[in-house]
């Protein structure tokens, strides 16, 4: 974009990235390896991440990257939500949050907009800032896609509620899918023109970084992860249960429960891993969980997007284990994973959920292939892409959309 090239080469450029956050770490730890990658490229860039994720001061961020915390929100079991600590009701803090992303924005006046997976926002909390920054036209928005949303036909009917196709064609100059065509097209089923069709680039899933690893525990051992951990609890429980009923299972298993699996859950969890006698160990969040996965053997996992990245970059031997509810994104990530030959895939129905089928499926991993033996070309190109895509935007040159 020509018209952000003096400026931004005399300031430094400016990147933000909208996270909404309302639960779980998927959406901030995306957002956090794109401004990684992109102040990395480029020295005298900035990025600044908005996000709701109430564990953001957890995490320690790169150089010339920091975060603004929004009011944090919660979902009830009937769907809706509520405000998370403010005693406000969720209209009071979605304004809340709106006026405090429009006025960042204004303030912080980035020549890039990276918003991650919701095309309005929370509760269309973004529409505001959206509106601005494109009448000004001194920022280019972009809408960041993962590989899988949902089904096709219930991510329709998602977007059409919250107006999300008209948003995107309205307002984004581009779309980035973080993932290639030949795994899952997370648009199928979106009504989108032609002309937002042409403004996609699929950028390849999201390396992790390999370096500066800690030194990890006691070879050998299983990683055993739930992400976030807040829907993990039936997973972390089959593989404490397969420990229990197999005094022989091996090797080891090293657990990371996550922020979110607290509680008098994750007391019984301790309660019984302290009785395994060192077959199982645990930690509670490990925010540079990288150095765990570097050592493990194998993984057992959810079926998360940043997850499934991890386990492609170090180039593990996994067994997935999806969750099929709210949205069937984890199952449709880990079938195609697992129709590739990148990954297992413990399936619910298929398998069963029995300590039994988890018994098999670590024993499996020993001699289960890691992914590169059948890794596609580009697949974890993504944050190449995305660097030399900003670099584009910032000095005004074309790129054509990946295929």
């Amino acid at each position: 974009m020509t018209a952000n090239a003096p400026s931004s080469a005399l300031r430094g450029a400016r990147v933000m990235l909208y996270s909404h956050d309302t639960f779980g770490l998927g959406h901030l730890r995306r957002s956090r390896a794109l401004a990684g990658a992109i102040t990395h490229a480029d020295p005298t860039a900035s990025a600044l991440i908005l996000t709701g994720s109430p564990v953001a001061g957890r995490f320690a961020f790169p150089s010339r990257v920091d975060h603004v915390r929004l009011p944090g929100v919660i979902k009830r079991s009937d769907g809706s939500y509520a405000s998370r600590t403010m005693g406000m009701s969720i209209e009071e803090t979605t304004s809340l949050r709106a006026g405090l992303i429009r006025s960042t924005a204004l303030q912080y006046a980035p020549d890039v907009l990276i918003v991650d997976k919701e095309p309005t926002g929370f509760r269309g909390e973004l529409l505001p800032t959206l509106d601005e920054l494109k009448s000004n036209g001194n920022t280019q928005l972009i809408l960041g896609l993962r590989d899988v949303l949902d089904e096709p036909e219930v991510l329709a009917a998602e977007w059409a509620r919250k107006d999300a196709v008209a948003a995107t064609e309205q307002f984004y100059d581009e779309i980035w899918v973080y993932g290639i065509r030949s795994v899952y097209d997370p648009t199928a089923g979106l009504p989108l023109s032609s002309e937002a069709q042409a403004r996609m680039h699929w950028t390849g899933y999201l390396r992790r970084d390999l370096g500066d690893l800690g030194t990890p525990p006691e070879q050998p051992y299983v990683l055993i992860t739930p992400g976030g951990g807040g829907d993990g609890a039936m997973m972390v429980d089959l593989v404490l249960t397969a420990y229990e009923r197999d005094p022989d299972l091996a090797p080891r298993a090293m657990l990371v429960y996550g922020p979110f699996l607290s509680g008098d859950t994750r007391t019984e969890f301790e309660t019984r891993v302290a009785a395994l006698d060192g077959r199982v160990t645990a930690v509670g969040f490990e925010s540079e969980i990288e150095t765990l996965f570097a050592g493990a053997q194998g993984v057992v996992c959810m079926g998360g997007y940043n997850t499934f990245c991890e386990v492609l970059s170090f180039d593990k031997p996994a067994v997935i284990v999806p969750r099929t509810t709210p949205r069937l994104e984890q199952w449709i990530r880990a079938s195609r994973a697992e129709e590739l030959g990148l990954t297992a895939m413990l399936d619910e129905r298929r398998d069963g959920w029995t300590p039994e089928a988890m018994i098999r499926a670590i024993r499996a991993l020993a001699d289960q292939p890691p992914p590169s033996a059948a890794i596609p070309d580009g697949l974890l190109d993504g944050l190449d892409y995305v660097t030399d895509r900003v670099d584009a935007l910032l000095h005004g040159t074309n790129g054509k959309a990946a295929e």
